[in-house]
């Protein structure tokens, strides 16, 4: 079946990095478009970056361009999501995401809070 796996998110401070990753299995990893999605409290869940299935192509929200940066490694079956210059508004629950088949899949996600 198919599984994302993200990896444990945690507590930064303003202006600091985090560098998630998501381990995906049960599916060609290769064949299809990853997403990072995040959604804070009181939020709609928003997209936050997505990146074509060999990595070509990337699109970000307006509000991580320039700090946040989506790649994958498709022989690790793996997508990441660097983040840069972290702000307070960033905190959130980040969750990985494909969709193929009519269908649409969501790793479990990970918090990610951003405060000194």
């Amino acid at each position: 079946q198919v599984q994302l796996v993200e990896s444990r998110g945690g507590l930064v401070q303003p202006g600091g990095s985090l560098r998630l990753s998501c381990a995906a299995s049960g599916f060609a990893f290769s064949t299809y478009a990853m997403r990072w999605y995040r959604q804070a409290p009181g939020k709609e869940r928003e997209l936050v970056a997505e990146i074509s299935s060999i990595g070509g192509n990337t699109n970000y929200a307006d509000s991580v361009k320039g700090r946040f940066t989506i790649s994958r490694d498709n022989a690790k079956n793996t997508v990441y999501l660097q983040m840069n210059s972290l702000k307070p508004e960033d905190t959130a629950v980040y969750y990985c995401n494909t969709r193929f088949g009519l269908r649409t899949y969501w790793g479990q996600g990970t918090q990610v809070t951003v405060s000194s």
